[in-house]
């Protein structure tokens, strides 16, 4: 592997700027006030903000929005939330309720990032448009980590991917159009995907509207890679295998925040911690396999014991004073983070060991995937699919089977997806009927391509339909999106060419010292989005790999300014001999998982490179499911 890497951009900036913005929105509220906040965004302005910075810009009493009264404080009230409908709606009971009770109080309410019309439209219907101050706050990009940074933007995945609205992709480009400011213009831009080319077109609108503001930077990022999530559904599908994985599967990771109950901390007594490179113990297990990390956990153990017996070997006092003031500190820091990661690891094993009648045996969950992946054992993995329905195990589970089935086999047979529609509504009710219909929309469950019956003739019926659906450019995506999906055999073409799926070696892939990114799965599989990423970088673009892109979802672009550099002075991979030039900013959006994260982490340690992931969200299986399923109502 390379030892030498670039040095990556401080994106803790952006931490700066939103702080920035803040203060200058709240002081200039004067006085005390108290301050609502939309409940998607406790945890990002937490990681911005913290208690004390809010308590020295005049914030008496913090409360999350609901759409019950709030009993006193302030008679200044600054709202924080995202411009949705159900927020507005909060925001005018709270300013209607104060009206009756007489209640004299000003309200300001800062929209994230921005404000939009439909939120003053339901204002102004709740007859309180009158009584605030509305103004934008523009915070994008939250740093999660020193190469992670996220929109926290959960909702664009299925209003985008499903319902083909287009509100949150200016958010995307302007957050790019912001790290150019700061960071310089990135010379070299790929992309795949519809979203993807959209977001590049408003960068180019963006950047030609702020050309004025703009500032002859050096660049300190070279390449950027655009990648919609349509494009590989397959990889949140799978079960994560890493250990920061795992630890959102189960824990949930929010904004780079988890919490450890007491089944953690052994405890009544639940902590919360922030994961990222400064707890050096996490840092050094978070992107291994989860069979490699408990192991280093015994080590790192037996190591603080040995530095804490030093002391009884001291019999001076000034080298006992030395020890307290200079190492104690250390070694209980590592002491407590070896504790929480080693009561995680106990009940990551115990979740994963045992199962639960409803979630199934992990071997069993990894086999059936690692079939899928490969396209064997079909009649198997169909049976247990079909298992999964009939004893009803968790919802989640059993779609998430579904779709994979569905994703790699390019789309189910007419005949398969007909009975395995209606087992499922028999098994879990009919009222998830709809969550079908949106998982088929999205492009996670689709129907296969009938032989003969080209793609060509599939789009122009599903786009003739679309421009007499009252919804047209909406749903003229969907279908466009739909008839991608439906190339015939398109991952199984896409696997063998792109090599996703590493040669059977007969149980030896050795996941202590992995040589490809397939480890984040076990030795199965190569992430569909990182291996693009390896091959745009190092062809610099998409040439050669036609074949491979008309298989996918979407358009295919790439702008690249620095092409020269292909020819002359070229490093490894195609990359230039300065060190920008290295540095690459991979942006998913509709979300990226750890696994990826920890595939193009390994990509990047392996060939030089250094990595920022950027993102709409981080997700896993279960969020992505999630935010397509209509939960049946029991009121």
């Amino acid at each position: 592997m390379s030892s030498m890497q670039p040095k990556i951009p401080d994106m803790s900036v952006l931490k700066d700027y939103a702080q920035e913005q803040l203060t200058v929105l709240l002081e200039n509220f004067y006085g005390k006030k108290d301050l609502v906040i939309d409940p998607d965004l406790m945890t990002p302005l937490d990681r911005l903000t913290g208690l004390t910075f809010l308590k020295q810009r005049g914030v008496d009493k913090i409360f999350k929005l609901e759409h019950k009264e709030i009993l006193g404080g302030c008679d200044q009230r600054v709202y924080i939330v995202r411009p949705e409908i159900n927020n507005m709606k909060h925001i005018a009971a709270h300013v209607l309720s104060d009206k009756r009770s007489e209640k004299l109080r000003k309200y300001r309410v800062l929209m994230v990032p921005r404000r939009l019309s439909i939120c003053e439209m339901v204002l102004e219907q709740e007859g309180v448009i009158g009584f605030l101050t509305i103004e934008d706050l523009h915070i994008d990009l939250i740093p999660v980590d020193v190469d992670i940074v996220s929109l926290e933007l959960p909702q664009l995945l299925n209003s985008f991917f499903m319902d083909g609205d287009q509100t949150w992709l200016h958010t995307v480009a302007r957050s790019i159009v912001n790290l150019q400011a700061i960071f310089g213009s990135i010379p070299n831009i790929y992309g795949q995907g519809n979203s993807a080319s959209m977001v590049d077109d408003l960068v180019k609108t963006l950047t030609v509207e702020l050309e004025e503001k703009r500032t002859s930077l050096e660049t300190n990022i070279g390449h950027l890679v655009l990648i919609d999530r349509d494009v590989d559904y397959v990889t949140p599908l799978c079960s994560q295998v890493t250990y920061e994985g795992l630890l959102d599967d189960i824990f949930e990771i929010k904004c780079g925040v988890i919490e450890f109950g007491e089944e953690v901390t052994g405890s009544e007594k639940s902590v919360k911690t922030v994961l990222n490179s400064s707890d050096e113990i996490f840092q050094e297990i978070r992107d291994r396999h989860f069979t490699n990390v408990f192991q280093f956990l015994s080590v790192k153990a037996k190591e603080v014991q040995a530095g804490y017996d030093k002391r009884h070997d001291m019999k001076e006092l000034s080298n006992l004073k030395k020890f307290v003031q200079e190492d104690l500190k250390g070694l209980k820091q590592v002491h407590r983070s070896i504790t929480l990661h080693i009561g995680a690891s106990e009940v990551i094993l115990k979740s994963k060991t045992k199962g639960s009648l409803k979630k199934g045996d992990l071997q069993d969950v990894l086999r059936i995937e690692h079939h899928l992946l490969e396209g064997v054992e079909s009649r198997e993995c169909m049976s247990y699919v079909e298992e999964c329905i009939h004893r009803q195990y968790d919802i989640l589970l059993t779609l998430r089977l579904i779709c994979l089935l569905s994703c790699t086999s390019s789309g189910l047979l007419p005949k398969d997806l007909q009975n395995i529609r209606h087992q499922f509504l028999q098994s879990y009710g009919y009222e998830y009927m709809l969550t079908l219909f949106n998982l088929k929309k999205a492009g996670l469950l689709t129907e296969a391509q009938k032989e003969g019956q080209s793609t060509t003739s599939i789009e122009a019926n599903l786009n003739k339909y679309a421009e007499k659906a009252v919804m047209g450019p909406a749903v003229s995506y969907v279908a466009s999106s739909l008839a991608s999906l439906q190339k015939r055999d398109w991952f199984r073409t896409v696997s063998k060419k792109l090599s996703l799926i590493p040669k059977n070696t007969a149980g030896q892939y050795n996941l202590k010292n992995p040589e490809d990114m397939a480890y984040v799965f076990g030795g199965a599989y190569v992430p569909l989005t990182c291996r693009l990423v390896e091959q745009a970088l190092q062809r610099q673009g998409w040439g050669g790999l036609e074949d491979v892109m008309r298989h996918l979802p979407g358009k295919c672009f790439e702008r690249l300014e620095a092409k020269s550099a292909k020819g002359k002075g070229a490093g490894s991979g195609g990359f230039g001999t300065d060190s920008s030039s290295k540095v690459v900013l991979v942006y998913f959006i509709g979300g990226v998982t750890y696994s990826e994260i920890a595939a193009l982490r390994f990509l990047g340690r392996k060939n030089g490179y250094r990595f920022i992931i950027a993102t709409t969200a981080i997700i896993n299986g279960t969020r992505m499911l999630n935010s397509f399923i209509e939960r049946p109502s029991h009121n």
